[in-house]
């Protein structure tokens, strides 16, 4: 049985950097929000077969359908403790992003399978925020293209596809070869780590940058704020309400960082390149 230190936050700092907490505010509610915490150990337990479990107080920690929360990976089991090795007095759920991730997975209440999840994802190509360019004002034009345009021709190339931005209204068209190509990339990823992926890019509004996330091309907190690019010019322009925009963009750096935490600890070996999948 290994136990949860703060040696943890070592194999999580590639994760993290420079966010290293899971708590900030969230934005949804739980069925059970926050209780009093009820336990003084946390630990990582060998369930054999390659699994593992996480333990409180010797008590096997449960998913929401009452299934015991078992994974095939040992670092994800020892940063789902270090989840709950953070609660502090109260026990906050609905921050506690990696854990909710991993058991909506493994319980799968709507029963969804890999393609249904990489379809889900690909229907974010045509609204993709970094495809969607203003026509004005010139500086958050150049803006956009001096952010963005590199992170679109980065995917471009890693996935064989030609995506282009628009100044319009309307949708980009998107070929049905890129979208199949695409659809190859996110198939290679396991069911765990597709979990992981679609949360990102639901979070980013953009499957460009959760997959840029997703091979470490991005930190965490490049995306977040490529993805807010439009608003924060805004913000800076216009004036912005105090303390909510911060609160709102540590809330979306929280939850991309679970996922990429989920995504990389998910893969059972180096992502492959997507030139070597095709």
């Amino acid at each position: 049985m290994a136990v949860c230190s703060r040696g943890f936050r070592l194999l999580l700092r590639p994760f993290l950097r420079p966010v290293e907490a899971l708590g900030a505010p969230a934005r949804c509610s739980s069925a059970l929000t926050s209780r009093k915490r009820f336990y003084r150990k946390t630990s990582v337990l060998d369930a054999g077969g390659g699994l593992w479990e996480v333990t409180l107080d010797q008590k096997r920690v449960r998913t929401p359908a009452g299934q015991v929360l078992r994974v095939d990976n040992e670092s994800l089991a020892l940063a789902l403790c270090h989840e709950w090795d953070s609660q502090k007095d109260t026990i906050n759920l609905s921050a506690m992003h990696l854990h909710g991730l991993v058991t909506t997975a493994l319980d799968n209440p709507n029963k969804l399978t890999k393609m249904d999840l990489a379809n889900s994802i690909i229907q974010y190509i045509e609204t993709d925020t970094v495809l969607f360019h203003s026509e004005e004002p010139e500086d958050l034009k150049t803006l956009q293209a001096e952010r963005w345009n590199p992170v679109l021709a980065w995917f471009n190339d890693v996935m064989n596809t030609s995506l282009r931005y628009t100044t319009s209204i309307e949708p980009p068209e998107v070929s049905v070869s890129d979208k199949q190509a695409v659809q190859r990339y996110l198939l290679s990823h396991s069911f765990l780590a597709l979990h992981g992926l679609s949360y990102a890019t639901d979070v980013l509004k953009s499957i460009v940058l959760g997959a840029a996330v997703a091979r470490r091309h991005l930190t965490v907190p490049e995306a977040v704020l490529l993805s807010r690019l439009e608003e924060d010019f805004q913000c800076d322009h216009w004036g912005r309400v105090e303390w909510s925009h911060d609160i709102s963009q540590e809330d979306a750096q929280a939850r991309v960082a679970a996922a990429s935490i989920l995504i990389q600890l998910s893969m059972p070996s180096p992502i492959a390149t997507q030139k070597s999948i095709n």
